[in-house]
């Protein structure tokens, strides 16, 4: 057991596919335990990380008798750095079927391209997000929404190995200076940052490059280039919207969430609980933590995709569509404890439009559960 392990519940989903698939690929942001998790699940084998510049070099040389030399597999650790590994790696597990490589990375794009284009058919491909709510349900149940915010939900901070304060300046330095410098080549590396704090201010909204665009100097090329990175080093997550082939007009451009709202947290300048609780923020960041945990519950399961906004042109709104078969599970989120009846209102007008769509309707808040209103659940974000 390692010391302050908690559990993640992909660890199910990645210990059956690896029954299946000689290669388990695993993904997500830096520190969000992906090589914890792999060794914790496969104890027994070697572990090699490609960060450290001899083992890097080692891998380099002789990619062939580095990856011979582990007979019954081995843990390699941010494989996006050695991308040669990939093609050998592909011979090896066609050679012997038993061998079993798993391998993690933090740059989403690089690594998932070099992946499909060397083991496509011997991989499962896994997306690991910081913690979730029920991942820390032991923990969180007396843990108040301001402070959940605040912290966030990076392994680090729930384990006690580390503070908020501390980690999240450290973790965006850190990013910038390497991830971002790996991905794109940004001379101006403080330009860059003032524009992930104008992303963390628009958590919720729709995604306007040309609005960036226009309030930092830069071509709206290159902020597209940039939220390409921001997705690629998992800093942000954009909602798709919902479309449908009526002629109804609905909003075409994906709205903008950051994967941890502990690291929007610190880019907003919030730095306390006591100043989340009254920041005009707070609504946007509650939105933003339930969304993730969405995710993280869908990614945990192996499922990608299926989630999305609805916004038409009279701006109604539901702030989030998860796809059940044909139908679709609708979601309001409100950061009040206090119901009121205008929480469904979205939820109404997308029943009118598209009554055959409705799976179920939920309005998630921070107050009680209560009893069913005309068919919507009402329910305190812990119960979802």
């Amino acid at each position: 057991m390692i010391e302050g392990y908690i559990h993640r519940i992909m660890s199910e989903a990645i210990t059956e596919a690896s029954n299946y698939f000689p290669v388990i690929t695993l993904t997500g942001p830096r520190q969000s335990g992906k090589s914890t998790l792999l060794r914790h699940i496969f104890p027994s084998l070697p572990y090699r990380s490609m960060e450290n510049p001899d083992i890097r070099a080692v891998a380099t040389f002789d990619p062939k008798g580095f990856l011979t030399s582990f007979s019954d597999g081995v843990i390699i650790d941010e494989v996006q750095h050695t991308p040669e590994l990939l093609s050998y790696i592909q011979g090896i597990v066609d050679d012997n079927p038993k061998c079993r490589f798993y391998l993690t990375g933090s740059s989403q794009f690089s690594l998932l391209r070099d992946v499909t284009q060397s083991l496509a058919g011997r991989t499962a491909v896994f997306e690991l997000l910081p913690l979730s709510l029920d991942e820390i349900s032991g923990q969180n149940n007396d843990t108040d929404v301001d402070t959940l915010l605040y912290n966030g939900f990076y392994p680090a901070i729930w384990s006690g190995k580390n503070l908020p304060r501390l980690l999240y300046p450290n973790y965006i330095k850190t990013y910038l200076e390497r991830d971002v410098r790996d991905l794109l080549a940004i001379k101006d590396l403080d330009l860059f940052q003032r524009f992930v704090r104008l992303c963390a201010a628009r958590i919720g909204s729709i995604f306007n490059a040309s609005e960036l665009s226009n309030e930092l100097g830069v071509a709206v090329n290159t902020i597209n280039s940039w939220i390409s990175v921001l997705q690629a080093s998992y800093i942000i997550y954009l909602l798709p919207p919902f479309f449908t082939n009526t002629r109804k007009r609905l909003t075409k451009s994906p709205k903008i969430y950051f994967t941890d709202s502990g690291v929007a947290s610190y880019l907003l300048d919030i730095d306390s609980p006591q100043i989340m609780a009254r920041d005009k923020m707070r609504g946007h960041l509650f939105e933003n933590m339930v969304i993730m945990n969405f995710l993280k519950d869908r990614y945990n399961h192996g499922v990608n995709g299926g989630m999305y906004f609805y916004r038409d042109s009279n701006g109604n709104e539901v702030d989030l569509l998860v796809k059940d078969g044909s139908q679709y599970h609708c979601y309001e989120i409100k950061s009040s404890a206090t119901f009121h009846t205008d929480f469904t209102k979205g939820l109404n007008n997308f029943t009118k439009n598209y009554p055959e769509l409705i799976k179920e309707k939920t309005v998630i808040y921070t107050g009680d559960s209560m009893p069913d209103l005309e068919g919507t659940r009402i329910l305190n974000f812990r119960d979802i």
